[in-house]
């Protein structure tokens, strides 16, 4: 019986090899196709409209309406607005706008409270983008910190 076990267990070590090659070579084809980033010309020369005047209204309603328990979460504005470019990355095009960092404190379903950065991206009145929130907060999270330094707040 063992006999018969190890050729299979070998079969299937070298099937998972196989397979987290496929995975790496994928993932390495993605990155090479992304288009590189837009140039400081290219990003000064975009039209982000007019500076919003009731952005905080704007931000919390957006954030409001994103949060497991808006009754039991926290929204504080730190920074901006401000004309900010957000990168392209695989899961999404660049998208630029005026930028507001606001730090969410929100309750999940087991009641255990969490806080993260986000930023929030407005144009012509409207929410365009975010970082940091929603199915995006894994790997959002680190685009969101670095915007909000950008824009001025260091978050924790």
């Amino acid at each position: 019986m063992q006999r018969a076990g190890r050729p299979i267990r070998h079969a299937l070590s070298l099937g998972g090899r196989a397979a987290c090659l496929a995975s790496a070579t994928a993932c390495a084809l993605l990155v090479a196709c992304q288009s590189p980033p837009l140039s400081p010309d290219q990003v000064a020369a975009l039209d982000y409209g007019p500076r919003p005047d009731d952005y905080e209204k704007l931000v919390r309603d957006y954030v409001r309406r994103r949060v497991n328990d808006p009754d039991y979460s926290r929204v504080e504005l730190k920074a901006g607005p401000a004309r900010l470019y957000q990168d392209k990355t695989l899961s999404r095009e660049h998208q630029y706008g005026w930028a507001v960092c606001v730090m969410v404190n929100e309750r999940d379903q087991r009641g255990v409270y969490t806080e993260y950065p986000m930023v929030i991206y407005i144009r012509d009145g409207n929410v365009v983008a975010e970082d940091g929130g929603g199915l995006e907060r894994a790997a959002g999270l680190r685009y969101a910190h670095s915007q909000c330094r950008r824009l001025g707040f260091d978050p924790p």
